[in-house]
C-alpha cells in the first residue's frame, strides 16, 4: 500500500473514533502509541533473525506489541491502559512519546480494529522518508480539520521551506526551536542538511542527529513532535524534545541556529510542567536576569529568549506578530537592542490568511548575533513586503512554495552584499530606523489596492478577527496606563 493510501486508510478510521467522541488530536496520539509499539516489535524481529545486530528493545517485556496483538474485549482495553500508564513514566524517547498517555478508546471493538490496522502493515518496510511522510500527512489532516489542537501549532510548510532555504543550515550547526510544535522547522532543517556534501561523511551524519533540540510547553504536542522526529530518523533512544516552558531559561545553553514560530497571543502565564506532566500557573511575567526588560508580552519575551540563547555568530529566523514591530515601552527597548547588538538584516512581512488563527498579521525576523561594540551591528534592514495586495486563504487559495520564490531570490543567502532594491524589497539604513518614533519598524510603501478591488478584500470573519485583535490591543494599552496612574 502506498503512503497516500495508508494515510487515507488511517484517517478514515479516525472518523470512526471521532464518532465515539474522541478528539482529533487524541486520534493521532493513540496512533502514535501503537505505531511505536509495532515498530519496536518489528525491529526486535529483525534482531532475532540476525538482520540487525546489537540492538535491544526500549520497551519493557510486559508492554510490548505481542502482549496486545491477540487480546480481545475488555481485557484488551484494560491491558492497553496499564501499558500506557507504565510507559508514561519512562525516560528518553519512550517517555516523550508516551508523556501523560491515556487510553481514549474505551470501546474494545474500535481499539481492536485500530490494533489490527496497525498490525496489518510492516512499518519498517517503509523507508524513513516514507514513514515520516505518512505521519506528517496525518498531522496535516489534523490541522486542516480543526482550528484548535494541532492546528494552532502548524506553521505553513511553504513558509518553513522558504525560511530554511534562506538560512541554509550546515551539518555541523546546532539547530533549536523553543516552541517546536510538531517539529516542522526541525524536520525541514534535517532534510536540508542531509543534502549537503559534508553530510555524506558517516561520522558527521551520525553527529547531526545529536544537534537537534526543541521545547514545547504542551505535553500532547511534545508527544507528536517526538514521534515525528523518531519516524524521520532523528530521534533514537533519547528524545531531543523537552516538555517545559522555554521562557524559564535554558541553563546557559546556546545554539548556532534558531528557527521558530512562537504561539500567538499578547500575554503568557509563567507555567511549569511538573514531573507528573501537570501544568502549574504561577505568574504573568518572567523575571530573568538575562532579559533586557520585564514584560508580560509573550512575543517580546520569546524574542528576548531567542536573542539570549543564540550563540555568537549564530543566526535566527523567528515568526513574530506585527505588535513586536511597533509596540512602545518594552518593545522599543528590545528593538533598539536588536538593531544595535545584532545584525537584523531582513524582515519578511507575511500575508494574512496563512495561519489557522484568522486575521493574524505576522512577520519573519532574520538576524545574526554579533559581538557587542560601540557601533551598531545592523547597517541596513531589508524589508520584503509579501502582504500588500496579496490574498490567501487556508482552503481556496493556500500559500504555496512558489509564492515565496521571489523573496528567496531577493534574499541571496550567501551573497547578501549583492542585494538590490525591487518593487517589494527595500533597504532601510540604521540611522533612519533609529530616528523613527518608538523605532517603529512597521514599514510599508506599496499602494494598497484592496479598496479598489473587491477580490482582494479579506472575508468577513478575517475582518472581524482583525477588529477584535485591535480592540484587545487598545484595551491592553488602557490597562497599562491605568496601572501606571494607580502607582502615582
Amino acid at each position: 500500500m502506498n503512503e497516500l493510501a495508508l494515510v487515507q486508510k488511517v484517517w478514515n478510521y479516525a472518523h470512526v473514533l471521532r464518532d465515539q467522541g474522541v478528539p482529533y488530536q487524541a486520534h493521532i496520539s493513540q496512533i502514535s502509541y501503537l505505531l511505536f509499539l509495532k515498530m519496536d516489535d518489528e525491529r526486535m524481529g529483525l534482531v532475532a533473525s540476525g538482520l540487525i545486530k546489537g540492538e535491544t528493545s526500549v520497551i519493557p517485556e510486559d508492554c510490548r506489541w505481542q502482549v496486545l496483538r491477540d487480546l480481545q474485549g475488555e481485557e484488551l482495553t484494560r491491558r492497553y491502559s496499564t501499558i500506557l500508564d507504565k510507559l508514561s513514566r519512562s525516560s528518553g524517547i519512550v517517555g516523550a512519546v508516551f508523556l501523560k498517555a491515556q487510553n481514549e478508546i474505551q470501546d474494545p471493538a474500535k481499539l481492536r480494529r485500530l490494533v489490527g490496522l496497525i498490525d496489518g502493515e510492516t512499518w519498517l518496510g517503509f523507508g524513513v522518508d516514507v514513514k515520516g511522510s505518512i505521519y506528517e500527512g496525518l498531522l496535516e489532516r489534523n490541522a486542516q480539520e480543526v482550528k484548535s489542537g494541532a492546528g494552532q501549532y502548524f506553521t505553513p510548510r511553504a513558509l518553513i521551506d522558504a525560511m530554511v532555504t534562506v538560512v541554509d543550515p550546515e551539518p555541523r550547526e546546532t539547530i533549536h526551536d523553543p516552541a517546536c510544535g510538531t517539529g516542522g522547522f526541525l524536520l525541514k532543517a534535517w532534510e536540508h542538511m542531509r543534502g549537503k556534501p559534508l553530510a555524506r561523511n558517516a561520522e558527521v551524519y551520525t553527529a547531526m542527529r545529536q544537534r537537534f533540540s526543541g521545547i514545547d510547553i504542551v505535553p500532547e504536542v511534545v508527544r507528536l513532535c517526538a514521534m515525528n522526529l523518531y519516524l524521520h530518523g532523528i530521534a533514537d533512544r533519547e528524545s531531543p524534545i523537552a516538555a517545559r516552558d522555554a521562557l524559564l531559561g535554558d541553563g546557559g545553553k546556546t545554539y548556532d541556529l534558531i528557527l521558530t514560530n512562537p504561539p500567538f497571543g499578547k500575554k503568557q502565564s509563567y507555567r511549569i510542567v511538573r514531573d507528573d506532566g501537570e501544568i502549574e500557573t504561577e505568574r504573568e511575567d518572567y523575571d530573568r536576569q538575562d532579559f533586557f526588560v520585564t514584560t508580560s508580552n509573550k512575543q517580546l519575551n520569546f524574542l528576548q529568549h531567542v536573542m539570549t540563547v543564540l550563540a555568537e555568530n549564530g543566526r535566527a529566523a523567528v515568526v513574530m506578530p506585527d505588535n513586536v514591530l511597533f509596540e512602545g515601552g518594552a518593545g522599543e527597548t528590545i528593538r533598539r537592542r536588536l538593531l544595535h547588538n545584532f545584525d537584523f538584516h531582513t524582515l519578511l512581512r507575511l500575508p494574512t490568511g496563512i495561519f489557522y488563527k484568522q486575521g493574524v498579521k505576522a512577520n519573519v525576523l532574520f538576524f545574526d548575533k554579533k559581538r557587542v561594540s560601540a557601533e551598531p551591528n545592523t547597517k541596513h534592514l531589508w524589508i520584503y513586503d509579501l502582504r500588500t495586495n496579496q490574498r490567501f486563504t487556508l482552503k481556496e487559495r493556500p500559500m504555496v512554495r512558489a509564492d515565496l520564490d521571489d523573496f528567496v531570490g531577493c534574499y541571496k543567502s550567501a551573497r547578501r552584499h549583492e542585494r538590490a532594491d525591487a518593487e517589494r524589497f527595500r533597504r532601510f539604513a540604521h540611522a533612519d530606523l533609529i530616528t523613527r518614533d518608538k523605532v517603529n519598524l512597521d514599514i510599508f510603501w506599496l499602494k494598497d489596492d484592496t479598496l479598489d478591488d473587491p477580490d482582494l478584500l479579506p472575508p468577513p470573519d478575517e475582518v472581524a478577527a482583525e477588529v477584535v485583535e485591535s480592540l484587545e490591543a487598545a484595551l491592553a494599552s488602557f490597562r497599562s496606563v491605568a496601572q501606571k496612574l494607580q502607582r502615582v
